[in-house]
């Protein structure tokens, strides 16, 4: 019988989808405002639903040829569980399902923001905030409702009476975290390169060129920019985090069934623990939600604060209901502790990169002040500030690993199952209130959308500054949210290391060897080795050179991931910018304002652009693991995923903190200071933020997705690897 806490992941899931639709016509119900703003959404609306159609269509063909593999894996060569191809499929259902209804909802929510800054701050907050949240809130919904559906399902074939049975049920729940992965890092990267294609090529041509403001009708990539919000900060970010937060509950519920095998119920209680923790979490995330509100006459620092009692009482809250469930459950306070080192974890990385990225600290200003001087030296103290940022993350993702790895395993180094399933729930601890972080992250695109709504209809100069504090406030928070969905990739790819050692241990037993081998003689039954067993059994240390070339690959695979992207987004702005040109060139009355520009045709070059290039470094990231095990074997592999995480999680967070410092001291210069919007100083920071745009919303936060994609590739082609690998 499932113990009661486990009904805490399903109704956290019933509570968030119904919040999230009454979020949702609660903002339907308010006005868009004047016939003009109301056509300005609707092209936008229409220009996101058809990069999304367009993009889905092909996802849906690389799915297709995927689940066609995982089939022959499954039923051909009996080298992986058969419910692989249908776990795989639903996870890439539920993780485009989410961002498909966090698109839908900002592309309504951005007139209607803009409308209500005409009269209040606080009210263009709420609707905007509340938009947000409808993306926050169907993102755990979602997860929460996959992962219960599978675990009811599961359990029904798998009965619970025998124990060996709960690692089956955990590690087949994993390889749907493989369709949500893959389905994210296709949006993450398609959707990045169509925004800051169309991003790049209108502020290079528009502010620098032409001297015009952003967001300017003139504008021919305007509109396209616009949409680039919605299918790149909005759909891919919410597919991106959906995998991150499913991941990290999934690769967790497996560690405990590994680390409490053999105890009886405890084993049941700590698979259910990190679900249970999601649910509440959940539930206090909407609690978060109803106190966010803020003055009219509010500052930047202001805004922020009215930001973080939502979150901040959320975090309060899930120290809280966590000891609770932990002790309910007769885990030890050391797994409650292990929660607590990754929610702190969490809060310092958003505290670092709030005080690197936000105007109201020093760093911003810094790089604003480097303005002054030109491009080359905000180009170059913008890269110096972000790889500074790296420092304190790194130090505190550090530090709380170690310490939850340490309090799960009551301080015993030796108990490696116990302490990477403190890694696991830290992961899971960090993320429990994603509900309401990911609404501040989404909030963002949306503030933006209606600045720019505000400047294309010719609102009243305050609409616009009402607008623009807010949008200010995005950009670090948006910031903020990648650097807990990178903390997080970082520990959840921990468990996921561990969860790949179990996979590959299910993969020995279903080939038939029986037992392994110690390079002493020993011989140990496969299906009771230990962790330590199978990395001494597969030689995974750093005297191997098999382990140091995988490690190569891994950081390799970082900087070619990103390599990729950026010169995708540099060639996608370089058409933009030859369109907008031409347009301003060749069709009479653009520049002066009497006639339409062409927005469907930089649109659809944004589009072709991002579907083009987002096909190589995706398939990279499947490929590269499947041929890593083939040719080098575990080894190799651990190595790989080592080197990918150590490497990837470092260069995420600069890329991050670049693109977001860069942005925000545009938007110092923009609000009155070093001379204002047109200054030699404002060009020279646009000049910034445009080289920041694919850092911080393109390859930087690909990479975390990146990370994942990796592991989980790599565990469900286990048995591919622990039976035709060349190196053993």
């Amino acid at each position: 019988m499932l113990h009661p806490m486990f009904w805490l992941a399903p109704l956290g899931s019933v509570l968030a989808l119904s919040f999230a639709w009454l979020f949702y016509h609660e903002m339907k119900k308010k006005s868009e405002g004047t016939d003009r703003m109301a056509q300005i959404a609707s092209y936008v609306r229409k220009g996101a639903m058809a990069y999304l159609k367009q993009q889905y269509t092909v996802v849906a063909i690389v799915f297709a040829c995927l689940i066609v593999l995982l089939g022959f894996l499954a039923f051909v060569l009996k080298v992986q569980n058969k419910w692989v191809p249908v776990a795989f499929l639903t996870g890439g259902f539920f993780s485009a399902l989410s961002g498909y209804f966090g698109m839908k909802t900002a592309t309504y929510a951005s007139s209607r923001t803009a409308n209500a800054a005409r009269s209040s701050l606080n009210g263009a907050l709420r609707i905007a905030f509340r938009s947000g949240a409808v993306m926050g809130l169907t993102v755990v919904g979602l997860a929460l409702l996959d992962i219960s559906l599978w675990f009811l399902i599961l359990k029904h074939f798998y009965p619970l009476s025998d124990e060996n049975n709960l690692i089956i049920i955990t590690t087949t729940m994993l390889t749907f975290g493989m369709g949500a992965s893959t389905q994210a890092l296709f949006a993450r990267v398609g959707g990045g390169i169509f925004t800051k294609g169309a991003d790049v090529g209108a502020d290079l041509v528009g502010k620098v060129e032409s001297n015009i403001p952003e967001d300017d009708p003139r504008n021919p990539a305007v509109i396209a920019d616009n949409v680039g919000d919605n299918v790149g900060d909005v759909a891919g970010m919410g597919a991106d985090l959906y995998e991150s937060y499913a991941g990290s509950i999934l690769a967790t519920a497996a560690l405990g069934a590994s680390a409490f095998l053999g105890q009886g119920d405890m084993q049941l209680k700590a698979v259910i623990a990190p679900m249970a923790i999601a649910g509440i979490g959940t539930i206090l995330s909407i609690l978060g939600i109803f106190m966010v509100r803020t003055g009219e006459k509010a500052s930047q620092k202001d805004l922020l604060s009215s930001l973080g009692r939502g979150i901040n009482t959320s975090a309060v809250l899930i120290f809280i209901f966590s000891y609770l469930i932990i002790r309910s459950l007769g885990l030890s306070v050391g797994n409650w502790l292990a929660v607590v080192a990754g929610l702190l974890s969490g809060i310092v990385i958003g505290k670092s990169t709030e005080y690197y990225t936000s105007h109201s600290y020093q760093p911003t200003k810094r790089i604003a002040n480097s303005a002054q001087t030109g491009a080359a030296t905000v180009i170059i103290t913008g890269i110096g500030t972000a790889m500074l940022s790296t420092w304190l993350p790194i130090i505190s993702v550090a530090t709380g690993t170690v310490l939850a790895y340490l309090f799960a395993a009551n301080f015993n180094f030796l108990d490696v199952g116990h302490g990477l399933y403190g890694i696991g729930i830290a992961a899971v601890g960090m993320l429990s209130t994603l509900g309401i972080t990911l609404s501040t992250d989404a909030y963002g695109p949306i503030a933006d959308n209606a600045g720019g709504n505000a400047q294309m209809s010719n609102l009243e100069v305050e609409v616009r500054q009402r607008t623009d504090a807010l949008d200010a406030l995005g950009n670090t928070t948006a910031a903020t949210g990648k650097g807990f969905a990178i903390g997080s990739a970082a520990l959840t790819a921990l468990a996921l290391l561990a969860s790949y050692v179990e996979e590959i241990k299910i993969g020995l037993v279903r080939i038939g060897q029986t037992t392994i081998q110690m390079m002493d003689g020993t011989v140990v039954e496969t299906a009771k080795a230990s962790f330590l067993d199978f990395m001494q059994y597969f030689r995974v240390n750093l005297m191997n050179p098999i382990v140091l070339v995988g490690m190569f690959i891994g950081a390799m695979m970082a900087f070619v991931f990103c390599g990729l992207t950026m010169m995708a987004v540099g060639k996608a702005a370089g058409s933009m910018v030859d369109e907008v040109r031409r347009q301003f060139r060749e069709i009479p009355g653009v520049w002066e304002g009497t006639a339409e520009p062409d927005y469907a045709r930089c649109v659809a070059i944004s589009t072709k652009g991002a579907q083009k290039a987002m096909m190589v470094p995706s398939l990279l990231a499947i490929i590269v693991p499947v041929a890593t095990g083939l040719l080098l074997g575990v080894a190799g592999v651990m190595g790989l995923l080592i080197g990918a995480t150590s490497t990837g999680f470092v260069l995420a967070i600069f890329m991050a903190d670049a693109g977001g410092a860069w942005d925000n001291a545009k938007k110092f210069i923009e609000d009155g200071n070093l001379g204002g919007k047109g200054s030699p100083a404002h060009k020279a920071a646009v000049v910034g933020d445009t080289v920041g745009d694919p850092f911080k919303d393109t390859s930087g936060p690909s990479l975390n997705i990146l990370i994942k994609l990796m592991s989980m590739v790599s565990i469900v082609v286990a048995g591919l690897t622990a039976a035709f690998s060349l190196i053993k």
